[in-house]
């Protein structure tokens, strides 16, 4: 005798459900043929990916300027936003944005004027440095004609929208006192500073 399908004999197996792991939100069966929804999280993690910071381009001039007795050299200062207590200066030359038709030698000309109140004249090129900083989510990629300048006139007076200080400084002690190595690097193979 052959027992009828269901009814407990050897052949018949018993189907067994496959137990979920305790980390997986249960599913209906509604959702499982159409979508998997332990897939949806991993979808979100997957991001596209950050576009790249976009580059912009600035060209500045300017330098250094040496004083009628040829003996000390114009610098500018601007507070350090990293010290804590908003004393330090960071020393820096002369220099700004070239504006639209202007040469680099004009544009040196009138930006030291403008920081520094002082006029002058350009005596020789220093040469140039280029170099990339991050500023407001772009990549700066900034070149700046450097120029020596001797002084012809002017009233020293910081400009006051940009500058926090001007001072002339022993021209022995000009690169020490710069903050930053390119221009300490520039000034220093410059050799002799005379105008």
């Amino acid at each position: 005798m052959i027992p009828a399908p269901g009814a407990g004999g050897e052949s018949t197996k018993k189907k067994r459900r496959r137990r979920k792991p305790a980390h997986r939100s249960p599913q209906s069966n509604e959702s499982s043929t159409t979508t998997n929804s332990t897939n949806a999280p991993q979808s979100k993690k997957k991001s596209a990916p950050k576009p790249y910071a976009k580059r912009v381009d600035e060209v500045s001039a300017g330098g250094l300027v040496i004083d009628t007795t040829g003996t000390l050299g114009l610098l500018i200062g601007r507070i350090d936003n990293k010290d804590a207590t908003g004393t330090r200066l960071l020393w820096s030359l002369p220099k700004g944005h070239i504006e639209e038709g202007e040469t680099p030698e004009e544009a040196a000309i009138r930006e030291v004027s403008e920081e520094t109140g002082i006029t002058s004249s350009i005596s020789k090129s220093l040469g140039v440095i280029d170099f990339w900083f991050m500023a407001g989510g772009k990549r700066i990629h900034k070149t700046v004609h450097h120029f020596l300048f001797s002084e012809t006139g002017g009233i020293l007076a910081p400009q006051v929208s940009e500058v926090d200080e001007a001072a002339w400084f022993p021209l022995d002690q000009i690169v020490e006192k710069l903050a930053y190595p390119d221009e300490k690097k520039l000034i220093a193979r410059s050799g002799e500073l005379k105008i």
